[in-house]
Formats: structure tokens, C-alpha cells, sequence
């Protein structure tokens, strides 16, 4: 039977990401592939505690459908914690979606034409480039540094006033661990307000999970109020109730809303309210103290295994948080899809790098992630991966 498919879900690719991960349902299989937070880590007791509550306090509200924004409580909440970082966010400005990834769909269909100019960092997040292809947009990259994007190459593009968006990820990037430096943040500002057609959005899951270094203010602390922050529970309490909020200039709100009620009318009312209730009674900065002083641990085992095994010029990212590092071959040394065909062959697994790119490269490129592993399978793993890589660059 032939079907009539559009041309926009044909161009879209899988998610890479999710395909590798039916490889790696071999419980033998080490795998560095998916980026989960650490399932240990969950405050599993006291979401128990907060269902509880809100079955028993508000269980016919929390069981309703409820309106587009949000659970006000919640929206309340996030704009309390930006304040306390000196960002003044009204709770008008929040808006609860289900999981961030929901903030790329529906900032697509607010701003993406066919072949309209997207600016996205190289490498950028693999989840924003499938989302957005599904507008048919043109990709237009910055390379990435190590504090952050290259500025040249940013003022060039925003010169010509075709970008409508500039996506962006400037804690513990993903994929590359990156994070820019305060520096960049408000040179990047600058000219951001210097030019108010492109609309930056700053996706920020991993900014509250920095394990060494100091915090930085976001990119949208110096844009003048014309920039996009997104936002995720999903990394400081849990990924499976699938709450994240946007937060936006007004007009843009407004315009998502509406777009949010076509998609799903509302995210899911009970996530939200047991959310609310565990923050009230709960130290989410406790919480999220256990899971730096985790990640770090795990991160430190990662970089040490890598400095005592990797072959002679490969390189790799030291994260200050966040929960990955990136890995690079030695140029022209052939495809890291065969360096996975060969860490498969020994029950390890990673991302290789190309679909982290739009323009095809990423050959000699690998991400790995550190959260899901205990230390010592980290040192296990890493050691078996890099005896393949020596195999791979004989």
C-alpha cells in the first residue's frame, strides 16, 4: 500500500540515539551511548511522598485537565529560582511543556519557514537538529571553541540578517561537555542585542549540574530580553515525568500557547502538581549537591581512564559538569561507525559523532556519557574502548 507521506517527515531523520540503544539491550554490553541521568539518584521516596500528598490534598485538581500554561505553583517556582540567580522572570513568562525537547516543536512552528537560517553550534544537540528538520529549515553552524562559540563566525552570519534563530547549549553542551566562558557570554550578548531579528534560544538541561568551577549568568542575562531560555526537571529530579517550561518574552508565550493547545492542550496535570509538592517540601539544592558530587566522581573516572589508555592523539573533553565528554580520532584516520562495529564486537558502546553535525562531518568524533555507569564500570569500559581505538588507528 502506498501512502502520501509529506516530504518534511520523509527528511526527517530517526533519532540515532535511540536506534543505537536497541543495540545495547545486551545486558553484557557497557554502554556510554544514552544520556541518562543516573536512575540511583531519583528521589523515588519522596515523589512517593508527594503523590501521596497531592492524591489527598488536591486529587481531583491534580486529576483534571488543567489549563495550557502550566500548574501556576510551578511557573511561580521557576521564577523564584531565576531570581535568586538576579534574572527577574514574571511566572507569565513560564510556560510548562512536556519535556524540553516540546520547546524545540513548538518554537519551530512559531519561527521556521521553509528554508529559513538556523544558527546551531558545531556540534550542536542531535534532538534540536531532528526537531527543527521537520520545518525544513537551512542550517547554518558555528564552530564550537573550547569557552564557547566562535565569534567571527557569529558576527558574520548575524550580519547578514537571514538567521531567524540561534540555538544554542552554553553549559555542558551536548554533545561536546563544553561551557562558555563568562567572556563569550557577554561578548555573544552584545551582539545579540546588537542584532534583535535573530532570536537566540539557550537551552540550559545541564546548568545546575556543574561539579567543579564557578556558574556562570545565562546568555539571556545579556541579550535585552530578546532570547529564548529553556529549562528541564528532567536532569535535577526525573526524566520520566517529562516536564520542562520555556521561558519567553510575552508575545511569544502567547503564541506557544496556542500552538501548545494543537499538540496536547496541556502537559500531564498530576507530573505537575507532584512536582510542585515535592519542591515545597523537599531541598532540590540538596538534591542536586548528591548528583554533582556523583557526576563528578564519575566524570574524574572517565578523564583518568582516558589519560592512562587513550592512543597517542586522541583528545578529549574535560566537563566541569553536565554529563558528557567528547571524544576526537586523529584526522582522516576513517569512520568512528567502525570503531563502534568494533567496540560493539567487545560489549561497549558510544554515540558516534556524525549525526551531531548537519553538514556531514563528525567522522573522527565520538560522545560518551558518564552518568549512567558506576566508576568502576566506567574504568572497565573506557579501557576496553580504548584498546579498540588502537586497534581501529593501527
Amino acid at each position: 500500500m502506498s501512502f502520501r507521506f509529506t516530504n518534511r517527515i520523509q527528511n526527517t531523520p530517526k533519532s540515532f540515539i535511540r536506534e543505537i540503544l536497541k543495540v545495547t539491550q545486551d545486558p553484557g554490553i557497557i554502554s556510554f551511548a544514552g544520556g541518562l541521568p543516573n536512575p540511583h539518584l531519583f528521589p523515588i521516596e519522596a515523589l512517593q511522598d508527594a503523590a501521596r500528598e497531592t492524591l489527598a490534598t488536591s486529587g481531583a485538581r491534580a486529576l483534571q485537565y488543567s489549563t495550557t500554561e502550566g500548574h501556576a505553583e510551578l511557573r511561580g517556582w521557576i521564577a523564584a529560582r531565576y531570581a535568586k540567580r538576579g534574572i527577574t522572570v514574571d511566572p507569565d513568562q513560564v510556560l510548562i511543556t512536556t519535556g524540553s525537547q516540546q520547546c524545540l516543536d513548538l518554537l519551530g512552528k512559531l519561527f521556521i519557514e521553509k528554508d529559513d537560517e538556523v544558527i546551531l553550534e558545531r556540534p550542536s544537540y542531535l534532538g534540536t537538529i531532528q526537531a527543527f528538520t521537520m520545518f525544513e529549515p537551512r542550517f547554518v553552524t558555528v564552530d564550537l571553541e573550547e569557552d564557547g562559540p566562535n565569534l567571527e563566525q557569529v558576527k558574520a552570519l548575524l550580519a547578514t540578517g537571514r538567521p531567524k534563530l540561534f540555538y544554542a547549549v552554553p553549559n555542558f553542551q551536548n554533545p561536546s561537555g563544553l561551557t562558555y566562558s563568562r567572556a563569550k557570554r557577554e561578548a555573544l550578548g552584545a551582539l545579540l542585542r546588537n542584532h534583535p531579528e535573530t532570536i537566540f534560544i539557550e537551552d540550559d538541561p545541564y546548568g545546575e549540574l556543574r561539579f567543579s568551577g564557578q556558574h556562570h549568568q545565562p546568555v539571556f542575562a545579556h541579550t535585552g530580553g530578546r532570547s529564548i531560555m529553556l529549562g528541564s526537571f528532567s536532569k535535577i529530579t526525573v526524566p520520566g515525568f517529562r516536564l520542562g517550561w520555556m521561558v519567553a518574552p510575552p508575545e511569544i508565550i502567547r503564541l506557544a500557547v496556542k500552538a501548545k493547545q494543537a499538540a496536547d492542550l496541556h502537559s500531564s496535570t498530576f507530573n505537575q502538581f507532584v512536582i510542585a509538592e515535592y519542591l515545597k517540601n523537599h531541598s532540590i539544592d540538596d538534591h542536586i549537591a548528591k548528583i554533582t558530587a556523583c557526576y563528578g566522581s564519575q566524570a574524574a573516572a572517565m578523564v583518568k581512564t582516558l589519560e592512562r589508555e587513550a592512543p597517542e592523539g586522541v583528545t578529549f573533553t574535560r566537563p566541569e559538569g553536565g554529563m558528557f565528554s567528547w571524544v576526537t580520532l586523529p584526522e582522516g584516520k576513517g569512520s568512528c561507525m567502525d570503531l563502534f562495529n568494533l567496540a560493539i564486537e567487545q560489549k561497549v558502546a558510544f554515540v558516534p559523532g556524525m549525526p551531531f553535525y548537519t553538514d556531514g562531518g563528525g567522522q573522527d568524533t565520538l560522545r560518551l556519557n558518564f552518568s549512567n555507569a558506576s566508576e568502576q564500570t566506567i574504568d572497565e569500559g573506557i579501557t576496553r574502548l580504548c584498546r579498540c581505538m588502537k586497534d581501529f588507528l593501527k
